[in-house]
Formats: C-alpha cells, sequence, structure tokens
C-alpha cells in the first residue's frame, strides 16, 4: 500500500537509486560554482566585503605639537637647580592654543619644553629667525638714532630776560622827616577831600616808609614798606598794603623771588627793585646824588612792586618850574609818567631840590578823568 497516490496511473515510479545519483550531481554542480565564482556569490571570500565585517582600531595620523609660548623664568628658578629642572607644563597637558603675539626679548629665559620642541617645528623657527632679523634691524636703527642724537648739539635754553631799568650812579636820600598833604579827589562828577601823611626815617643802614591816607566817612588807607639802604639806595624786604585786610610782598634776593601774600604768582627779584612807597624816595635820591645825570627830556626806569604784582615805572624829567602849594610857593623837578594803554593812568610827580628832593606834590590822573591830586601842607623834621 503506498502512502500517496500518484496521479497518472500509466506512469511507473523512479526507482531510489536513481533519485540519489540525480541529488548527488545537483550538490556537486553548486559545489562547483561556489568555489569557481567565490567573489560574486561568498561575502566571506571577499577581501572587501570581509573588511567591511571584521572591526580593527584606527590609528589616527601624527599630531605635531605647537612650540609653547616663551614663559619668563623668575630670578629664584634661575638660581635654584631643583626648581629650574622641573617643566613648566604638565607632560600630557594638551598644548594651550597658539596666539600670536610680539617676539620676546632676547633675554627672556627658555623653559625646557620650548627647547625641546625647537626640533620638531621648522616653520615656527623660520618665524623666530625672521622676528631676530627684526630685532636686529630695530637694534640697529636704535643705535643710529642715538648716536645722531648724541652727536647732535642741544640748544642751550635761553633764560628769561629781566626787566631792564636804569642804573644808580649816585645815591643822595634825604633826611628823616614827616610831610603833610592836602588831598584832593574827583570821582564820577563828584569832589571829595582827604588828608594824606608821609612818614620817613632812615637810622643805621636801615630805613622805614609809611604812606597813610584817611578821609571822612572813608576810612584810612597805609602803604608801609621797610628794608635796607645799600650803595643802589633802598632795598625793601616787606612791602604792605593795608585797608580793611593786609596784603604784602617779601623781597627774597637770596632766592631771587619776590612772593606775594595775594596768592599771586611770585616774580623775579632784581638789583634796585622798589615799591609803590620807596620808588618816589629813589627817584629823589638818584637825581639828588647825580642830577646833571638826568636833564630835561632823559628817563628813569625803575622796577615797581605792588601787593599782587611788579611791573618798570618809566619816568621821563621834564624841565625845572615853579609850583604853588598850601605850604608856599617853591621849585620843583616835575617827572611824567605816560598812560602805556588805553585804560592806564598817568602819574605826574614834583620833588623839590630845596627840600632833598622830597616829594612835595603827586597827582594821578585816570582815562576817564577822575583824579587825585596831593598837595604838601606841611613839613617836619624827625
Amino acid at each position: 500500500m503506498t502512502l500517496f497516490a500518484d496521479a497518472d496511473p500509466k506512469r511507473q515510479p523512479l526507482p531510489w537509486r536513481a533519485l540519489a545519483v540525480a541529488t548527488a550531481l545537483v550538490l556537486a554542480a553548486h559545489a562547483w560554482v561556489l568555489k569557481s565564482t567565490p567573489g560574486q556569490f561568498s561575502p566571506v571570500a571577499d577581501p572587501i566585503a570581509t573588511a567591511a565585517l571584521v572591526t580593527r582600531s584606527i590609528q589616527p595620523p601624527p599630531v605635531v605639537t605647537p612650540p609653547a609660548p616663551a614663559v619668563t623664568v623668575a630670578p629664584m628658578l634661575q638660581t635654584d637647580p631643583r626648581l629650574a629642572a622641573k617643566p613648566f607644563l604638565k607632560p600630557n597637558q594638551p598644548p594651550a592654543q597658539s596666539i600670536r603675539a610680539e617676539a620676546a626679548p632676547e633675554l627672556i629665559a627658555q623653559s625646557p619644553l620650548e627647547a625641546g620642541n625647537q626640533t620638531s617645528a621648522p616653520a615656527n623657527a623660520d618665524v623666530t629667525a625672521e622676528v631676530r632679523s627684526a630685532q636686529a634691524a630695530t637694534a640697529a636703527a636704535s643705535a643710529v638714532s642715538a648716536a645722531s642724537a648724541a652727536a647732535a648739539p642741544v640748544p642751550e635754553l635761553a633764560a628769561p630776560a629781566l626787566p631792564q631799568t636804569t642804573a644808580v650812579t649816585a645815591m643822595a636820600l634825604p633826611a628823616s622827616a614827616q610831610v603833610k598833604y592836602k588831598m584832593t579827589g574827583q570821582s564820577k562828577g563828584l569832589t571829595y577831600h582827604a588828608g594824606a601823611e608821609l612818614a620817613w626815617r632812615t637810622s643805621g643802614g636801615n630805613y622805614d616808609a609809611r604812606m597813610t591816607v584817611s578821609a571822612f566817612l572813608i576810612g584810612s588807607r597805609s602803604l608801609a614798606s621797610i628794608g635796607k639802604v645799600s650803595a643802589d639806595g633802598l632795598a625793601p624786604t616787606r612791602f604792605a598794603d593795608k585797608s580793611r585786610s593786609e596784603v604784602a610782598a617779601h623781597f627774597e634776593p637770596d632766592k631771587g623771588l619776590i612772593i606775594f601774600s595775594a596768592n599771586t604768582p611770585s616774580v623775579p627779584w632784581i638789583r634796585g627793585a622798589q615799591d609803590r612807597v620807596t620808588v618816589f624816595l629813589q627817584l629823589g635820591g638818584m637825581l639828588a646824588g647825580n642830577p646833571a645825570a638826568f636833564p630835561a627830556g632823559s628817563s628813569i626806569s625803575l622796577y615797581t612792586v605792588g601787593p599782587r604784582n611788579a611791573d618798570v615805572w618809566t619816568f621821563v624829567v621834564e624841565a625845572p618850574e615853579t609850583i604853588s602849594l598850601p605850604a608856599g610857593d617853591m621849585a620843583a623837578l616835575k617827572l611824567t609818567r605816560k598812560p602805556r594803554g588805553e585804560y592806564d593812568q598817568m602819574l605826574e610827580i614834583w620833588l623839590a631840590p630845596s627840600l632833598g628832593y622830597l616829594p612835595v606834590r603827586s597827582k594821578i590822573t585816570q582815562s576817564n578823568g577822575d583824579f587825585v591830586d596831593q598837595q604838601m601842607t606841611e613839613l617836619k623834621s624827625l
């Protein structure tokens, strides 16, 4: 009895031996095909396909480490061999990002790592050579400039010009005296009167001069000067202007300065410097000492110091004249200081030869016409 019924009852089944032989032939044919063409059918035999399936480690290309930046070696590291032998960077530390900077001076010491890395960076060696060339050129240019500067003569700074004044050829000061004056003034169309007094004393090579002006309802003002008497005449040491408060000028010939108490800049001291009181007495002493040296038309210039500044006052000598004063008529020599600017004042002074060239009258006229006229009323010996 068979397990399967054949569809064609007339057809006889193949014997099992024949089936076994056919099967063997088919397997042999397949084996021959696989062996003869492995590149097309077998992934194991293909070297490319095999590589794709096999895991392996890939070695990256060698990394060129840039030279470490120059590091200044502290003096302690230079002297202590134990510290100098230690590297400045850990060997396993990744190098920092290279930043282009100005070339360091040649005197900066190099670290051991820099010395070891120099041979592995030929491109950096070219840059170093370039930098050294530029440094050498700069040093040469600096040397040439220094040599030129040393060879060139250094110009001398010109000293500031000092005021030009009239030299004293002879001096004859008046005797100690007290001169009183009547003062008449005009200001903004109004006339006023005041009294004034000059107290002049000289003794033992020193002097004391004081001019005081006082008026009713106005108060008083005094100009005072003290100092020494020398061959050049009067040499003030202190000048003070006092009304409600006092400001002063200090003469310091050893420092070559005149210093003001009003916080204004100092001015140079020069030989023959006067103040606003002694200037009139100095003029009289110069004229009394050598009257022939100052004819009419000549001029006398004196460096005159006020409470806050100093200036050269130049007086023109005029012809002698006789003037009428409250004290009487007398001969006098007039000197005039002309205005130097649009708003400057004119100063006129009369000196009496018969009284040792003491000032017997003075008048100050402003640019707007206001004036102060001071005339002698009384003379008293001291």
